[in-house]
């Protein structure tokens, strides 16, 4: 037991672990007894460390890597692209304006390659629930590999369906996150979905999606409606010779949200 009474932290067989070395990328890897293959031409029995708690080093390829649990940043750097994905920065603004919450029950449209998938899945931990939707099934595979791949299969339910024409078909959600060409034509279901004091929001790339959407959310009865862009720039930091990046992250899409209010 710990200090304040929680439980220990051990791996469990099953979990996704990190493998981190200075200076190296990280190495996502299913904890399982036997070799594990990584990559092309690679393997790693971590069955060891089924029980012990995580911190623990271990050689491999001639590096020494610990053992740690991974990051949404560790997490989000796994996946493999097929559709493109929504940025990190969007995001965390996502979940913000969203109201996802550990325990939330969350659902999503559409699922393209599940890096957002995963963001939620992560935030609303254990206890919650991610249910994603998409039309097409080459995107609902993609994403579902990479859910699984994140070691987070267990959260999230994917459903092939087309909400913008058949709405959102399940109840009691506490938010619900749209990445969509038209997600106006999913508020009507989408409120109906949520809670009472449940959040709706919206991704979309170009302002006249975002017009017809902040509209559509006014339209449908939805309070505390806003909208905004995340930009993001890094920092060159020196001694005396701090200054911002020449680039930076700008525009990749508009988000807007609103809340039920009854």
């Amino acid at each position: 037991m710990t200090v304040d009474g929680a439980r220990e932290d051990r791996w469990e067989e099953g979990e996704t672990v990190a493998l981190k070395a200075r200076g190296r990328p990280t190495v996502l890897v299913p904890l399982a007894h036997g070799p594990v293959r990584v990559g092309e031409d690679a393997a790693i029995d971590l069955g060891a460390q089924i029980g012990a708690p995580p911190g623990a080093a271990v050689e491999w390829l001639g590096t020494r890597y610990r053992i740690v649990r991974p990051s949404l940043a560790d997490l989000l750097g796994g996946v493999r692209r097929g559709a493109q994905i929504v940025t990190p920065k969007d995001a965390l603004e996502l979940m913000f304006l969203g109201g996802v919450a550990p325990g939330g029950r969350v659902a999503e449209a559409g699922a393209g390659s599940g890096a957002l998938t995963i963001a939620l899945a992560f935030a609303v931990g254990p206890h919650g629930r991610v249910t994603t939707f998409d039309r097409r099934r080459d995107f609902l595979d993609a994403a579902r590999a990479n859910v699984a791949r994140a070691g987070l299969a267990a959260r999230v339910a994917f459903r092939e369906r087309d909400v913008a024409r058949d709405g959102i078909d399940v109840s009691g959600v506490t938010s619900v996150v749209l990445d969509l060409p038209e997600p106006w034509a999913v508020l009507d279901s989408a409120r109906a979905a949520l809670v009472p004091g449940g959040h709706v929001a919206t991704y979309t790339p170009t302002y006249n999606q975002l017009e017809r959407t902040v509209q559509a959310l006014r339209a449908a009865g939805f309070d505390e409606v806003r909208a905004l862009e995340v930009w993001e720039r890094a920092l060159h930091v020196g001694d005396g010779g701090t200054r911002p990046s020449f680039e930076m992250l700008g525009h990749t899409g508009f988000l807007a949200a609103g809340r039920r209010i009854d």
